[in-house]
């Protein structure tokens, strides 16, 4: 193996992945070319060299230095095959692929219908990728929110009132959940559980009758919309709320300890298993070790044990 390329998408922890491939790459004697702007510059063969001066300084930033974008145009067969012609004319020997279930998918896509090696990275906030403990960004993204939820704990407490927060999560209530149980919050709201929005309102008047003066609501941002379910409360409950929607500050910010540490695992790892001829899989940490996981199960929907975090959310407020 002579040239690799690897493509992202953006959270923190994705620069430290990509100076891990790079610099575990020319440690082997392999050239590597950075995809700009994900599958999009794939499609249109946007590429750069990357050596070991150019991942200098990255790794404590976040998002990613290869930029990314949403390549909807990809899973049209025609911008697949222009895909691989990039990948043929640069003459790169192999992929890595770093970036959530869309990504993964891409990946597979490439490997299983036009042969071409991949391996897969996990990243995504939302740690949504099947049989993947933990992907890189999602420490880093719930990190993020809880120092501001910690500030705005400050102000509810203050101020005497209910607030309503809400975080990313689409179709996965991870970050919520995360969030709800570090904060101490009272209730969390995510699309995997049905809304009680009734009893949340029971719940908030007995409280308040006994002396609870404040009250946080985390509401994944799948489930509803934070300004939807405070005008529920003051209208059922009487009681004034205030909204934060904390929006893209989930995606950002200096990745954690954790994410840098899994990113230099993964990212040496998918070098390594790159170079030894496997493909159409991703790699991971299981119990401290890399292990790889078939890109076909990866981009399966993945469980979240979202009872025992909801049970455990509501015993301990």
């Amino acid at each position: 193996m002579k040239k690799i390329a690897v493509l992202t998408r953006d959270c923190a922890g994705v620069n430290a992945a990509i100076r891990s491939v790079v610099r575990t790459a020319f440690e082997q004697g392999i050239e590597v070319m950075g995809v700009m702007r994900g599958y999009d510059g794939l499609i249109d063969g946007e590429l750069v060299s990357l050596d070991r001066r150019s991942v200098s300084g990255i790794l404590n930033h976040g998002g990613t230095i290869l930029k990314t974008a949403r390549a909807k145009r990809f899973f049209e067969e025609s911008f697949q095959r222009q895909a691989v012609k990039t990948v043929q004319d640069n003459n790169i020997d192999g992929l890595i692929v770093i970036g959530g279930n869309g990504s993964l998918m891409g990946a597979h896509v490439l490997a299983s219908k036009y042969g071409v090696p991949v391996v897969g990275i996990p990243a995504t906030i939302d740690n949504d990728v099947n049989s993947v403990d933990l992907s890189l960004g999602a420490d880093t993204a719930v990190n993020v929110a809880l120092d501001a939820l910690d500030k705005i704990r400050d102000t509810a407490t203050s101020l005497e009132r209910i607030f309503i927060v809400e975080v990313m999560g689409r179709s996965c209530g991870y970050i919520a959940l995360q969030l709800a149980l570090a904060g101490g919050c009272e209730e969390v709201l995510v699309p995997e559980l049905s809304m009680d929005i009734n009893g949340m309102c029971d719940e908030i008047k007995e409280g308040n009758s006994k002396g609870k003066v404040s009250w946080i609501v985390i509401v994944a941002e799948g489930k509803a919309k934070a300004h939807d379910i405070s005008g529920i409360i003051t209208k059922k409950t009487g009681f004034e709320t205030r909204v934060a929607v904390l929006g893209h500050i989930q995606r950002g910010g200096r990745p954690t300890a954790l994410d840098r540490i899994i990113a230099a695992h993964l990212g040496n790892y998918a070098v390594e298993v790159l170079k030894d001829g496997s493909s159409d899989c991703c790699v991971t940490l299981k119990e401290g070790k890399p292990v790889t996981i078939p890109l076909e199960i990866a981009i399966r929907p993945k469980k979240l044990d979202v009872n025992s975090y909801y049970w455990l959310i509501k015993i301990l407020t």
